[in-house]
């Protein structure tokens, strides 16, 4: 069955490279690999030239080993899939490869990452001068700071990655701001909508912390329901982790006062999971809830030593007994915007 137009333009755009140096590509054999694991998850009937035997399980192989040699085109493969698969199979692997590429660009991140200079850092270090050995300190700084880095980056990326993702599977998408249909006080400038389905527009949040990110953010925060009803929408807030605090309080109570309705918590994940379905609510689960669950069991109270070394060529990470090493090659020191402009494009929804 060839793909509709509207298919294959979300295929070739799952596929092609992203911008800049740490942009990926999806390989023939890498689609190959994910149309394998899609098969076996949904327990789809044999595919030409595919034996998901052959392909390991996502989360325990590298991102870099997610491939399945063979004859078959990666296209053709991706229309047997989706011929034999049950409704929802397309969007089950658009959000798989997306999570894919996401794994993928923060190898290339990790690896690219520069190292700070003093320059950038030594001003911090008049807290903690004297207090400890001056040469320490300084690598102290450079240490802290690309750390804090790396783990900036990690919390933008999820962000574009978890954003496009749920709202695909709740069967809407995300809108950014050019082309949203939310407006400023009802006419004024659109705002970015994380998720856009029918007259719902979802806020969606991995959580809400009580540190304020500055007044006039969160007064941003606070007026995207209002926006939303002068704008004849029903504002949606999802947010995942449903441990109370004073701001979580303020901004559900902005929600429903603007007609709106909240979902924290254990009644988030139930709610997302409802309007899922049944196929991309497998998908939740497997690859968003459980590993989330999994980590928040595993991970002791008592943290273990950790320790970091970090040189021109490689990065040496222990925790504990654990060992793991990254190769460097390279530096990169661009930015990234809060959310691109074609994020509502990753996904298969609005036109």
């Amino acid at each position: 069955m060839a793909l509709s137009k509207t298919q294959a333009t979300a295929f070739e755009k799952v596929r092609r490279r992203g911008a800049g140096n740490q942009g990926v590509s999806l390989s023939e054999s890498a689609v190959r690999a994910l149309v394998a694991i899609v098969a076996r998850d949904l327990e789809i009937a044999p595919i030409a030239g595919i034996d998901p035997s052959d392909t390991g399980e996502f989360y325990e192989t590298a991102a870099d080993r997610l491939e399945l040699d063979g004859n078959a085109s990666a296209q053709s493969t991706y229309e047997a899939l989706l011929a034999a698969g049950p409704p929802d199979t397309e969007m089950y692997f658009l959000s798989l490869a997306t999570l894919h590429r996401a794994r993928l660009k923060f190898a290339n991140i990790l690896r690219l990452q520069g190292t700070p200079s003093l320059e950038q850092v030594g001003p911090r270090g008049l807290l903690q001068y004297g207090d400890i050995e001056t040469d320490s300190l300084g690598s102290l700084l450079i240490l802290r700071k690309w750390m804090f880095d790396i783990d900036n980056r990690a919390g933008q990326e999820t962000g574009y990655l978890f954003e496009p993702v749920i709202a695909g599977a709740v069967g809407g998408a995300p809108v950014s701001a050019k082309k949203s249909p939310v407006k400023r006080d009802g006419t004024g400038s659109g705002r970015q909508v994380d998720c856009l389905r029918g007259n719902d527009a979802y806020e969606i949040k991995i959580r809400v912390t009580i540190a304020a990110s500055g007044q006039g953010r969160w007064q941003e925060e606070l007026a995207f329901p209002a926006d939303c009803r002068m704008s004849d929408y029903t504002p949606v807030l999802v947010v995942f982790d449903g441990t109370p605090n004073e701001k979580l309080l303020e901004l559900k109570s902005a929600f429903e006062q603007c007609g709106g309705r909240a979902h924290v918590g254990e009644d988030a994940w139930a709610h997302l999971e409802e309007e899922a379905g049944d196929t991309m609510g497998r998908f939740i689960e497997k690859y968003i809830r459980a590993p989330l669950d999994d980590l928040l069991d595993k991970t002791p109270s008592d943290l273990p030593e950790l320790r970091l070394r970090l040189q021109s060529d490689r990065v040496d990470l222990y925790v504990g007994a654990t060992h793991w090493n990254v190769l460097r090659n390279g530096s990169d020191q661009s930015s990234s915007d809060e959310i691109p402009d074609d994020v509502d494009t990753t996904l298969p929804g609005l036109d």
